[in-house]
C-alpha cells in the first residue's frame, strides 16, 4: 500500500512541476500548441469516422488525415523556431519562420489538393 502511495505523490509532484514550467511558457507558443492539438484532433476524429462509418473514397480520407497531420507536423517546426530557448535558431527572425510555415503549408495544400483528383 505504501508504494502506491509514493507513486500517486510523485506523479503529482511530477504534473505539478510540468504545470509550472508550462506556465512561464509565452503566449505564442501556447497558441501555436493549441493549434497542434487541434490538428491532431481533428485526425484523430477522422479515423475515427473512417473506422465507424467507412472508407469509401479512400483518397479523401487519406488526403483529410494527412492533411490534418502534415500540418502539425509543420506547426510544431514552427514553435521549434519561433521558441526564444532554442539557440540553434537563434538567428532566424520569427517572421522569416511564419513565412516558411505558410509557404509550406501551401506547398502540402497543393499536393493534397492534387492527391485528392
Amino acid at each position: 500500500m505504501r508504494k502506491s502511495s509514493t507513486s500517486t505523490r510523485d506523479a503529482q509532484d511530477l504534473f505539478r512541476s510540468l504545470r509550472s514550467a508550462y506556465a512561464a511558457t509565452p503566449t505564442n507558443l501556447k497558441i501555436i500548441d493549441v493549434y497542434i492539438g487541434f490538428a491532431v484532433t481533428t485526425a484523430l476524429i477522422q479515423v475515427v469516422y473512417m473506422a465507424i462509418v467507412g472508407s469509401f473514397p479512400f483518397n479523401s480520407f487519406l488526403s483529410g488525415v494527412l492533411s490534418c497531420v502534415g500540418t502539425a507536423v509543420l506547426a510544431v517546426c514552427l514553435r521549434i523556431q519561433v521558441n526564444k530557448e532554442n539557440k540553434e535558431f537563434k538567428d532566424l527572425p520569427p517572421e522569416r519562420a511564419f513565412a516558411d510555415f505558410i509557404l509550406s503549408n501551401l506547398v502540402l495544400h497543393l499536393v493534397i489538393m492534387n492527391f485528392l483528383g
